[in-house]
Order: C-alpha cells, then structure tokens, then sequence
C-alpha cells in the first residue's frame, strides 16, 4: 500500500497548529501558541507569514523529517470567495484574495499562503485546502439583516464544526445528512452553527463581532454606542476594528487572551473574571437558542467544541442553559488537522477530485 506523507496547517488567532500524516497515522501534532504580545509586533495578520511559515519549517527540521517527502501540503482556507464545501488546489487567485482578505482578514487567510509557499520548495508537491472558513450553505432567509445595504456573511469555523457533527455521526451510528444539529466552536472566535442534514443553514459571522464574545473578540456590541465611537474622532478605524477583533473580550475586560489564565483568576477568587468567564457562557447559550428555533425545535444533539470546551465549569454552565432543548455532547479541542489531512488523503487515493478556485 502506497505511503503519502501528508503536512496539515492550522493557523489560528492564537495559535499555529500543525501536523504531519503518513496515510491516516499522525506522526505529528503540535500547537505553538502566540501571545498578545507577540502577536502585537505586527501591523496585520498577513505580516506574520514570514514569522509562522518559519516556525513550522524549523520545527519540522527539529523533529526529524525528511520534508522532501511530503508531497501533500493542505492548509486551513481563509476568507477569499464563499465557496462550496470540498477540497480545492490553491492557486494564484486564492493567493492574491488571502492576501488582500477581499472578504476580511483573519489568521485562517496565513493557511493557503504557508501552504503553498511550503509546496514550492518540494518537487512535486502540491497545495490545497479544504471546508474553509467562508463554506458558505445559508438559508436564503438568514442572509437577509434588516437593511438593503447589508447582507449576513457566512463566515465561521466550518472545517472543525463539519468534521465534529461527523464525528458525532459516526459515534451513534448515524448519517450526518440525516440529522439536525447544533454544533458550538469555542475557540479564539466563537461560532454557533444550526446544521440542516448535512448542511449549516444559519450561523453567527464569527470574524465580524457577530454572536457571542470570546477570548479576543468583541461579539456583537449595542449598534448605537458603536456608531458614537465610530464618529467621536478618538479612534481610527484600525484601532475600532481592533477593539472588535483581537482585543475584545477577554483581553478587553482581563488584559489576557488565555482562558486557561482566566479559570486560574477564578480558582484564586477573582469575581471579575467569574463574571466575564459566565458572560461568555450565558451568551453562547443564547446563540444555542436561537438555533434551535432555526431547526424548529428538532434539534438530534448540541456539540460544544473548541479548545474553551475543555473548560468544564464553562461547559457545565453552558449545558444547564440548554439541555432543556437536547442532550449535549462535548468535544474538547478541535480536529481540524486530522480533517485536512483526511481530505488531501482522499485526493491522494484518487477518492476526490480538488476544486478550482474561481477566477
């Protein structure tokens, strides 16, 4: 049976994952996490490819691998076009729209970049990636906001919330296709997703401030306060974007973006971050709620996922909320990588077909 060495890549808000595969065996998995303060030396998100291309480069170097064998280099998609659910081959135009984020600007938009710079340096080696952040099944009816001028973006973490309501089939024997769910991403960004046999018909734009707050991101602020300070001539327009993503939330009301330095606060008496960590929970909730209206009620199971899932005081609040409208399930952390890798496998085996990106 044929060997192909597969190198998944995972940039996140907070962190950089990767791992590499030999067939459906992960030889390796690691997590280099970034802090505020290290993310905060450079002017944008694109700015730090240089910086996290080069981690995982040494990294694999360090670990031993002959890199010249890794033929399949599949990275998470960023925020180009809305696309269709699959796996497509990274070409130039995904490139320059990663790069110019023509539908906003996120770490996940570093995936296609790494990945492709990554295959040029390897002879016959190919870049791809797969289910991206901007997979994009609406409900005509949840694209519509309340003005002409505006229209509901899907943008959410649908690589992890796919292969989880995957898993979850599979666990009880079931088809994805055949079930509705409500899957929860807590991460860096949070997103609640309503899953429509087999399809995520409504979810909250995670990128954007829309839906819960989360470690670094703002969630969705009172809309007249917020035009104030958009008009108040105290910030630029960088700084407010800022305040929405990367700097709200925790970091905005605890000076950190860690949520495992949060709980310790909170072991060690502090109220403030009690509250904000319960906050976070109560919102989530919320969104739980307003997706089980989407599904009209049938609603087979709720996944909480995401690395804020290990949390159990989080969880547990969270499931007091909702169990109300279905059993919950909890997924810590997320498997991304192990979906991206799975999905180049499939290529590699000839099972798919990738995608082009549009021009």
């Amino acid at each position: 049976m044929s060997i192909f060495q597969i190198l998944a890549i995972n940039p996140g808000s907070t962190s950089t994952k990767f791992a590499v595969y030999f067939n459906e065996k992960c030889m390796l998995n690691k997590t280099l996490r970034h802090s505020v303060e290290e993310l905060a030396a450079y002017r944008n998100v694109i700015d730090q490819f240089d910086f996290r291309k080069g981690l995982i480069i040494d990294a694999l170097v360090e670990e031993g691998f002959e890199v010249d064998k890794i033929k399949y280099i599949i990275g998470r998609g960023g925020l180009t076009y809305p696309l269709k659910s699959g796996v497509y081959l990274v070409n130039n135009r995904m490139l320059e729209h990663a790069r110019q984020g023509v539908y906003g600007h996120h770490a996940s938009n570093l995936g296609p970049l790494i990945a492709d710079y990554i295959a040029l340096q390897i002879p016959g080696a190919r870049a791809f990636i797969a289910d991206p952040v901007v997979t994009d099944e609406l409900d005509d009816v949840a694209r519509i906001t309340g003005h002409p001028l505006f229209e509901k973006r899907s943008i959410f973490h649908a690589l992890n919330q796919k292969a989880i309501a995957r898993q979850h089939a599979r666990r009880i024997g079931r088809k994805y296709e055949k079930l509705n769910l409500i899957v929860a991403h807590l991460g860096g960004g949070i997103s609640v997703g309503a899953h429509k046999k087999g399809k995520v018909v409504d979810v909250n734009n995670a990128l954007d401030g829309d839906g819960p707050f989360s470690p670094e991101r703002s969630g969705s602020l009172p809309v007249g306060q917020l035009i104030d300070i958009c008009f108040s001539q105290k910030y630029s327009k960088e700084e407010i974007r800022r305040m929405v993503i990367g700097e709200g939330g925790y970091v905005a009301y605890l000076g950190t973006n860690d949520a495992r330095k949060v709980q310790e606060m909170i072991e060690a008496g502090d109220e403030k971050a009690r509250k904000i960590q319960e906050a976070l929970g109560y919102q989530v909730a919320k969104a739980i709620g307003e997706m089980a209206v989407v599904l009209d009620g049938y609603v087979d199971a709720i996944l909480l996922t995401g690395g804020l899932a290990y949390n159990k005081t989080l969880t547990d609040y969270i499931t007091s909320k909702v169990e109300f409208i279905s059993g919950v399930n909890i997924y810590p952390g997320e498997d991304e990588l192990e979906a991206l890798a799975f999905n180049a496998l499939r290529v590699a085996r000839g099972e798919t077909e990738p995608l082009e990106y549009p021009n």
